[in-house]
This record gives C-alpha cells, sequence and structure tokens, in this order.
C-alpha cells in the first residue's frame, strides 16, 4: 500500500489495495491517513454493494439513506445505500440530485448528529464535468485573522434543512427565506474535531444559515465574511472521477461541491455514510 498527498489543500491517494481484503494493520493504516488527509481517493476498485457496505461499516456504524426529493432514497432492499444520480427509469429518477451544479456544503449537517464521515463510489460517470471538489476546514479556520476567530468565539450557527445541495426542497419540508424560521440544527461555529483535536470551521453550507442571537443583517454579513475564505482555491482538491473511484471524507472537517455536467449523460454513484456525534464546540 502507497499513501501519496494530492499536492492539494487536503487529500491522497491509496494506491495498491483491494478494499475488499484488508487486514487489521492496513485499515489502520487507511484510518490515520484518513484523519492526516482529511480526503482519501481509491482508484480501481471492484467493489459490489454488499462489499461497500462491509468497507463503510469499519468505521462505524451507518446512517440510513436521507429521504430524496422524489420521495425514494435508497438501492432497493440496501437502506445504507444512497444513490447519486440523474439517470431515469420509467421516466423517474433513480436518484438524487440531478445534473445540476451542488454548492458547497457539509452532509446532513442540518441534523443534530451529522455523520461523521462519507463515502462516493463511481459506477457510471459522463465524460466531461461531474467533478467533486473538496475544501479544507482546517485550513480556513487558521487563516483566519485573530480578530475574526475571537469574534466567532462561543457562537452557534444554524444549518439549514430546507434545500439539498442541488437546491432542491426536501421532502416534507415547506420552505421558508427567514432563516430564523427554517428548520435546522445549531452547532458551535468554531469546533474541535473529537479525534485530532485541531479546530475548524463549521458552516454547513450557505443558503438559509444563520448565526444564533444575531439580527439578520449582522449573521448575513459575518457569514459572508467566513465564506470569502472558504471559496479561496489554495485549501482545495477536485476529484476527476473515473469508473471504480471510491473517496473517503472526513464530513467534520470538509466541505464539498459538484459541478454540473450534460444531462443526457449518465452518472450513478453510490454513497454510504458513518454515523457521527453532536460537533463539540471548540
Amino acid at each position: 500500500m502507497k499513501i501519496s498527498s494530492t499536492g492539494g489543500g487536503l487529500g491522497a491517494e491509496v494506491q495498491n489495495i483491494d478494499l475488499r481484503d484488508l487486514n487489521e494493520a492496513a485499515f489502520g493504516a487507511i484510518h490515520q491517513a484518513w484523519l492526516d488527509h482529511l480526503v482519501l481517493l481509491f482508484r480501481g476498485q471492484q467493489l459490489t454493494d454488499s462489499a461497500l457496505i462491509a468497507f463503510s461499516r469499519r468505521f462505524g456504524e451507518l446512517d440510513l439513506a436521507p429521504v430524496q426529493e422524489t420521495g425514494r432514497r435508497f438501492v432497493e432492499g440496501v437502506p445504507e445505500l444512497y444513490v447519486v444520480s440523474n439517470v431515469l427509469k420509467d421516466g423517474e429518477p433513480i436518484g438524487s440530485l440531478g445534473a445540476g451544479e451542488a454548492v458547497w456544503h457539509t452532509d446532513m449537517s442540518y441534523l443534530p448528529r451529522p455523520p461523521k464521515a462519507s463515502m462516493l463510489y463511481a459506477l457510471e460517470i459522463p465524460p466531461v464535468g461531474g467533478d467533486t471538489e473538496f475544501i479544507n476546514m482546517y485550513a480556513i479556520y487558521d487563516a483566519l485573522p485573530d480578530p475574526l476567530k475571537r469574534r466567532l468565539a462561543g457562537l452557534r450557527i444554524k444549518h439549514d434543512g430546507t434545500y439539498n445541495s442541488g437546491g432542491y426542497i426536501r421532502q416534507g419540508v415547506t420552505p421558508t427565506d427567514d432563516p430564523r424560521e427554517s428548520p435546522g440544527a445549531y452547532h458551535p461555529l468554531v469546533c474541535t474535531h473529537p479525534e485530532t483535536g485541531r479546530q475548524m470551521l463549521y458552516l454547513g453550507r450557505r443558503r438559509n444559515a444563520y448565526i444564533e442571537g444575531l439580527d439578520v443583517a449582522a449573521s448575513e454579513a459575518l457569514l459572508d465574511a467566513l465564506w470569502a475564505y472558504a471559496e479561496r482555491s489554495e485549501f482545495t482538491w477536485r476529484n476527476r472521477w473515473r469508473v471504480g473511484d471510491l473517496v473517503l471524507w472526513d464530513n467534520r472537517c470538509t466541505m464539498h461541491r459538484r459541478d454540473a455536467f450534460d444531462p443526457a449523460s449518465r452518472r450513478i454513484m453510490h454513497r454510504t455514510q458513518i454515523k457521527g456525534s453532536a460537533m463539540p464546540a471548540a
């Protein structure tokens, strides 16, 4: 097994490994590399749904797939496998998020206990587009000027649960444009990673976000200042997908986004998520 940094703001590629056949020493090295690099890429994997589930479970108990905007949510008979796809079958989407851009976000951070990790496995990919980009939330926090860091101490941010990353309204939710009234969970704006002990900014996503205790205008201004750092390319790494890629990321200290692609192309990905705990304040 060889672990090589991507050379970007985060991430490493793990080579010469078959995820269907890992001894404890190899898994321990992968787990440590995940904590060190935040995102891991495994190319050329040949995983059945059951093999993907088995590898995912080595990191902990799995979440069930969230309900999609279509009302569907998972691979038939495998409720832990979420389908990310633009493909239609009999006129109905087989998965979620379509072919448009998916904006910067942290998976399911609108819940009180967001998943600690996510895995995405590529079954079919378009010839162009659909890349996934990741960003390092440790590095963003470290880059903030000290006066801004002091201003953030003790603040909590609401992570909106109205819209998913593709901009679709979640099933059963009535939308509102008042971030104080929208559904969601409050988390510390600055968190301490429970395994590494490092501090990071925990933004989730921009739309309908709200900083507790501020008026809306002040909340918007502070969030805009923070998001200006969250879009700096030196903190990012982009994966240009190949069939057989598995990408594992730490959902606590990263955000990610997806490029749009031609809706006439096919893209099918299967995702698992490992249960997490409440985010600890710094």
